[in-house]
């Protein structure tokens, strides 16, 4: 297998994203995750550019066992001497081995943006690549807007990398900073390059604005290119920069390239979602081998082939990725999405099949949704089975909102449930409606199920589904809960929001009972 370096932008380039921000510590906790994963170089910032980056450079020295920390900066300033530049002298201070150098690529750019000429840019990039040099750096070239400057002036684009490759630069990076070109040129570009510098290293670092980042990162390395430039799911300025998450495994289970080592990669799922948790970003369930619904599976048709032979709809095993297959029980579920469910949820189906179709189907015309909701699905075959054991039952339930002077908020609930035959009342107060409510929920049960003290509330989404008929519109809740081990779904459906939040909240607990 042919090594293919792989070069982690997330903590500069995907921090660039739009609502994005990751503070010193959150640096740390990804950068240690992804050394872990073995990606080989970990940009970590810009330490010229704020005193976050610098702290966090303080910080990571020598904290890595796989992977190298790398400094960013730009080539020196037009007409500076480089033992003069800040920027330099930063990347120098900052302690590291490895420096990726940016710089202008596309002769727009430094009449344009640098207000430089062409010949001092040349200057600059030899100059500030050679220097680094003899301090000992491994320096990575990062030729920015490359694939624009071609276009427009390949001379001069091939002028640039002759002098940083003259200068000693390790890497050669080929930027398609703007995201605008297709895989057919990104093709031809890489190989022509590389046929005018045949013993040169060179990498690729592409954007998303067309949505080809990760077909014009592949196609790079299939036409010659030893280094990939990307994020961990593909946050990044504007569309984002090129997602390793999907970059790695079709490289390697794909092209046979060798990524990272062959044990980590079944890691790259918990990697992706562990990086979304720190950035405070909901994760992309249709995210290509790492989502939720990578290898989901609703209509009936593909479940029961599925069963048969899972190559005939999953293009890998999802277990090489770290994921998993799901069945989705819905109204296009047939008898093999609610017998593949039944299989994975551990119920004994003892019932007629079809009666549970028909019920589903009945549900869900009424605006249910069993996608997302495997608890209540569990709670409703267990019903339908009658091997339902009932923990409790509801007599009512009071939920006041107040509003005071300063301002503040403040929901009550009060709720009395039958349990075991005594009756329980209990208040409860929240930061709102449904706080209130599973507090008054839990208070009520836990002496009687101390087993939910370790069940917590992950997620809460709303949906009216049919919204013409105004404020008597019917609501959708969903609520996503977890416990130490496992996480589940469950959903109400009402022209009430907060019955509907009800039904899903004790569905909730009511499941994590039943498991038990």
């Amino acid at each position: 297998m042919k090594q293919i370096k792989i070069f982690d932008t997330t903590l500069r380039d995907g921090s660039q994203g739009a609502g994005i921000s990751f503070s010193v510590e959150d640096k740390l906790k990804i950068a240690s995750a992804l050394d872990t994963f073995g990606i080989a170089y970990i940009e970590g910032g810009w330490p010229g550019s704020n005193p976050k980056d610098e702290e966090f450079f303080k910080l990571a020295k020598n904290k890595f066992k796989n992977s190298k920390l790398v400094a960013f900066s730009s080539t020196r300033k037009p007409n500076t001497k480089i033992q003069d530049d800040n920027q330099i002298k930063k990347i120098i201070s900052s302690d590291t081995k490895v420096a990726t150098i940016f710089g202008k690529s596309w002769d727009l750019h430094v009449q344009v943006a640098l207000k430089t000429t062409l010949k001092e840019n040349l200057k600059m990039i030899f100059e500030t690549i050679a220097y680094l040099k003899t301090k000992k750096f491994e320096v990575i070239y990062d030729a920015e807007h490359y694939f624009d400057g071609y276009i427009h002036n390949k001379i001069y684009t091939f002028e640039t990398i002759k002098s940083a490759v003259d200068a000693g630069a390790d890497y050669i990076c080929l930027c398609e900073t703007n995201g605008g070109v297709l895989p057919s040129y990104i093709e031809k570009t890489v190989k022509e390059t590389i046929k005018e510098f045949p013993n040169v290293k060179f990498g690729i670092h592409a954007h998303n604005d067309c949505d080809c980042a990760v077909a014009n990162s592949i196609i790079a390395v299939q036409s010659g290119c030893q280094l990939v430039q990307g994020t961990i799911n593909g946050i990044g300025e504007r569309c984002g920069n090129a997602n390793l998450c999907s970059i790695i495994p079709s490289l390697q289970l794909k092209g046979k390239y060798h990524c990272v080592p062959v044990q980590n990669l079944k890691n790259i799922t918990n990697l992706s979602r562990y990086i979304d948790e720190i950035a405070n970003l909901t994760s992309n369930d249709s995210m290509p081998y790492v989502g939720k619904n990578a290898f989901s599976h609703k209509a009936g048709v593909h479940v029961s082939a599925i069963k048969k032979d899972s190559k005939t709809y999953e293009h890998i095993n999802p277990k090489h990725v770290g994921n998993k297959r799901n069945i989705l029980v819905s109204d296009l579920s047939g008898k093999s999405n609610i017998v593949s469910k039944a299989d994975e949820l551990a119920i004994d189906l003892e019932k007629d099949v079809q009666g549970i179709i028909n019920i589903v189907k009945e549900k869900e015309n009424n605006g249910y949704q069993y996608e997302n909701a495997d608890g209540s699905f569990y709670i409703l075959t267990k019903k339908l089975e009658k091997t339902y054991k009932n923990f409790f039952t509801l007599k009512n339930y009071r939920v006041s909102v107040e509003k005071n002077k300063d301002g503040s908020i403040v929901s009550e609930a009060t709720v009395k449930l039958d349990v075991n035959g005594k009756e329980e009342h209990t208040v409860a107060e929240g930061g709102g409606p449904v706080d209130a409510l599973d507090k008054c929920l839990r208070k009520a049960l836990i002496k009687f199920y101390p087993e939910i003290k370790s069940v917590i509330l992950t997620d809460f989404k709303v949906r009216v589904i049919n919204s013409d008929a105004n404020t008597a519109a019917k609501v959708r809740v969903l609520i996503e809960s977890k416990d130490k081990k496992y996480s589940w779904g469950t959903i109400g459906v009402s022209d009430n929001i907060i019955d509907a939040c009800w039904q899903a909240l004790s569905d909730s607990v009511e499941y994590k009972l039943l498991k038990k």
